[in-house]
């Protein structure tokens, strides 16, 4: 029988034995940090597992990026405890069931190619602010309960196994990669803590994960607007906050994997996901960047290792809790912390000095505000509008003109650069309008007029020369620049010379 099939993939090849192992890996990477999200949201273990479920079963059959991991996430959490604790669980089930029907709308009017409009260096700083969040999220293992840091042999025994941990997803694929590093890390671990009676923590000492099939249960809240008013705003913010984090994420798992995923579909995945989740008792998600790295490190690429994932997941819940509560905190931390370090965009610091100053600042700043506000959303929208007002600054400093006067008296302004709200200062102090002569043309044939300030612009530097009783012309505008113009002819009056040998080279898109 041959090794590789198709799954739900035609034109992909499915590596069955790469692809299970992957799950199951990044199963068990699941349950811990589905219940300490559903911890920071104020809701049962049990929401966060459902949820981890759901989102990562559905988005692994229906979304656009093969290998992806989605489940409930910490982005989301933080911004729906605020609701669990001023209206309830139902609330938070309404909301998330909102905010999946507002992602299959972005998906289906196809505003995943906004994700174009976020620069690299946000991306940098994106993916280095949210490896540190990972790394500084797993300190908390070295903590008791009452917050302090754990001290002699307990602090030892953990450090051991968080290094033998790493020791071994380090150094395994060196020798042989014919299963997956991070399970055989895992394995090794609770079987050299269960032999030697190793007394350390495990999952079972963050929570019980016992529990059934997801209960099917429309959220009971009230169907009036008033509902709608409380619960939309959190549910436009988890829809923004997950469509961010889980394209991001498939950018980046794009660039690993050197293939290309579709934003539209993955968007209406991750909303038919909340949407279900909702209805299943779940706290809603999006993709996770740790464990999506951690199916793809492990060599996975196809939509069943996500599947074999959130399956087991249910699998652990319903049928072995009490074997999965056993595993050794350490050895999950260990992984996290290596899925960090693999996180990180290393080679970001060695282009610091080949970087303009202004990327530079892009790219720490995210990082800043992912990693100390844990706003994934609000990072990535900061570093989007101080890299198009970075943008608008570079380029109104570069209109020009090249100014003559023909052999007919008539005086020339040949402009360069892009004519918009940000150079219109620097256009107006172009022109001599006191000393030039009675007819002056400007020409646009290398330069754009991009807005209405433009054309307010326009607007004036016509009304100076009308009162000094001198003729303006406008030359070689571009068809969509003329059309601008027409269409805000009541601001300006000037006459347009035609060039029936100017053509105006366009993109095709």
């Amino acid at each position: 029988m041959k090794k590789y099939f198709n799954l739900f993939d035609f034109s992909q090849r499915v590596d069955y034995k790469t692809e299970v192992l992957s799950g199951l890996t990044v199963a068990m990477a699941l349950i811990p940090e589905a219940v300490a999200f559903a911890f920071i949201a104020g809701l049962s273990p049990l929401t966060g597992l459902y949820a981890a479920f759901m989102m990562g079963l559905v988005t692994s059959i229906l979304g656009g990026r093969p290998g992806m991991i989605s489940g409930a996430t910490g982005a989301v959490a933080v911004v729906i405890v605020s609701l669990a604790a001023s209206h309830g669980v139902e609330y938070v089930f309404a909301a998330v069931v909102l905010a999946g029907i507002i992602q299959v709308a972005a998906g289906t009017l196809r505003l995943g190619k906004l994700m174009r409009l976020v620069p690299h260096p946000v991306i940098f700083g994106f993916v280095n602010g949210l490896a540190i969040i990972i790394f500084m999220s797993q300190l908390d293992q070295f903590k008791d309960a009452t917050g302090n840091w754990l001290t002699g042999s307990n602090m030892y025994i953990l450090l051991g196994l968080v290094g033998l941990t790493m020791l071994i997803i380090w150094g395994l694929p060196k020798l042989t990669k014919a299963v997956p590093a991070s399970l055989t890390a895992i394995l090794v671990v609770f079987g050299l803590v269960s032999f030697l009676n190793i007394d350390t923590k495990t999952v079972g000492d963050m929570a019980t994960i016992k529990g059934g099939f997801p209960p099917f249960h429309l959220p009971a809240v009230p169907l009036t607007f008033e509902t709608l008013q409380i619960i939309f705003p959190y549910s436009a913010i988890v829809a923004g906050v997950g469509l961010i984090e889980s394209l991001l994420t498939l950018n980046i798992i794009d660039e690993i994997t050197e293939t290309r995923g579709r934003g539209n579909k993955e968007a209406v995945a991750q909303g038919l996901a909340n949407m279900l989740s909702g209805v299943f008792s779940g706290m809603g998600g999006c993709a996770m960047i740790g464990q999506s790295l951690i199916n793809i490190s492990s060599g996975a690429r196809a939509r069943l290792s996500g599947i074999v994932a959130s399956v087991m997941l249910l699998v652990f819940i319903m049928f072995g809790s009490s074997l999965i509560e056993q595993v050794p905190m350490a050895a999950l931390t260990g992984l996290m912390i290596m899925v960090s370090i693999g996180t990180f965009e290393w080679a970001s610091l060695r282009t610091w000095n080949k970087m303009p100053k202004s990327d530079v600042f892009l790219m720490v700043l995210v990082t800043l505000v992912t990693a100390v506000l844990h706003n994934l959303a609000l990072a990535v929208l900061v570093g989007v509008i101080l890299a198009a007002l970075v943008f608008a600054w570079d380029n109104a400093k570069r209109i020009r003109a090249r100014k003559y006067i023909d052999q007919n008296g008539v005086k020339h302004y040949e402009m360069f650069g892009p004519l918009f709200f940000g150079s219109t200062t620097a256009f107006a102090e172009k022109f001599d309008v006191a000393n030039d002569p009675d007819e002056v043309i400007i020409d646009f044939a290398e330069s754009r007029v991009v807005d209405m300030s433009a054309i307010e612009a326009l607007n004036k530097i016509t009304e100076r020369y009308q009162k000094a009783n001198k003729k303006l012309h406008l030359k070689h505008l571009s068809p969509d620049c003329r059309k601008l113009i027409e269409n805000a002819d009541k601001l300006i009056d000037v006459n347009v010379i035609e060039d029936p040998n100017y053509k105006l080279a366009v993109d095709k898109i």
